[in-house]
């Protein structure tokens, strides 16, 4: 995973923005954040997204330990795709667990720990590297899709059973003329 970018400061109306002046860096002391949010840009993948400022649930504990604030939870969002089987667009939600501790001070042993700005925190670079890694990386409409067919690009779920083509590898062209030129019944020896 790539590292994180140093945070110089944190947009307080940012609905990433979380103020933690009331947990008072006293160990033990939690609570709770539920909190809808737009989803930025650019959580998504090719086949896979959350579209741009749809609703994201933050269902956050926050609670503070001796070296910094501990935020764990769960985050919900829509996700629109495309099958990788049959191509037909699909709607679902996606729902994943999150945990990170911010620092109080940076740590030089690990520069990748989110720190706090003050006494705020920005959710924004955890929630996206939680929910972008939650996405499935071929997303199906049903587990059982049969697909498109590879000769003629129909969903084979709406083609009859019985199907095909008479596609011939030019490879096997002149056999099968061959073939075509024996009698249909064997000979009797």
């Amino acid at each position: 995973m790539p590292a994180r970018p140093a945070m110089t400061s944190i947009d307080p109306r940012s609905p990433f923005a979380v103020d933690t002046r009331e947990l008072e860096r006293r160990a033990g002391s939690m609570r709770t954040l539920d909190r809808d949010v737009a989803a930025p840009a650019d959580w998504g993948l090719e086949l896979v997204t959350v579209p741009a400022g749809a609703a994201v649930q933050l269902r956050l504990r926050l609670e503070s330990v001796m070296d910094g604030v501990l935020v764990s939870g769960d985050v919900t969002a829509p996700v629109t795709a495309e099958c990788g089987r049959c191509l037909e667009p699909l709607r679902t939600a996606l729902r994943v667990p999150v945990q990170e501790l911010f620092a109080y001070e940076p740590d030089p042993a690990d520069a990748d720990l989110p720190v706090l700005t003050g006494d705020l925190l920005d959710l924004e670079p955890v929630l996206r590297d939680a929910v972008v890694l939650g996405l499935p990386l071929n997303p199906v409409c049903d587990e059982n899709c049969p697909g498109l067919c590879p000769g003629c690009g129909a969903k084979r779920a709406d083609l009859p059973p019985d199907h095909s083509h008479d596609d011939i590898d030019p490879r096997w062209e002149a056999l099968t003329r061959l073939h075509d030129g024996l009698p249909d019944t064997p000979e009797e020896n």
